[in-house]
């Protein structure tokens, strides 16, 4: 299992745990994993995440698009997308986007941080690495 399924995976449990979360009991049946994945926006992070594993860069950056306008909930998630986003960019030469896209990244969720293997990719880290200064 790639990191990034990993990580959609850890996503999607994170937010069904997060959909099932209140002050009270919820007098309902809590949302569950499929619940919370069968919502537009985070259909779409899922959707982009596969799509980038699968190498089909055009349609992940069309997904995590999508998912963004759709208003995902977590702003983890709105990081990650954004941090793919970054990635695609990078890799395509516009680096320009690439760096907005890891500021959005950070804007959206302070704690945002690239892993150490993936700060060290040749492309996207030394655009990374500028920015944290």
């Amino acid at each position: 299992m790639t990191v990034t399924r990993v990580l959609a995976l850890s996503i999607a449990t994170s937010l069904a745990l997060l959909a099932g979360c209140a002050s009270k009991p919820p007098a309902a049946a809590p949302n569950g994993l499929m619940d919370v994945a069968e919502r537009p926006a985070e259909k779409a992070l899922l959707a982009g995440i596969r799509a980038y594993d699968d190498a089909q860069y055009p349609e992940a950056e069309k997904q995590f698009r999508q998912a963004l306008g759709a208003g995902l909930s977590s702003a983890k998630d709105r990081a990650a997308a954004h941090k793919h986003l970054a990635f695609i960019a990078c890799t395509s030469s516009r680096m320009n986007e690439c760096e907005s896209e890891f500021v959005a990244a950070r804007q959206a969720d302070p704690g945002f941080a690239l892993s150490k293997s993936e700060a060290g990719h040749p492309l996207w880290g030394p655009v990374y690495k500028r920015l944290q200064r």
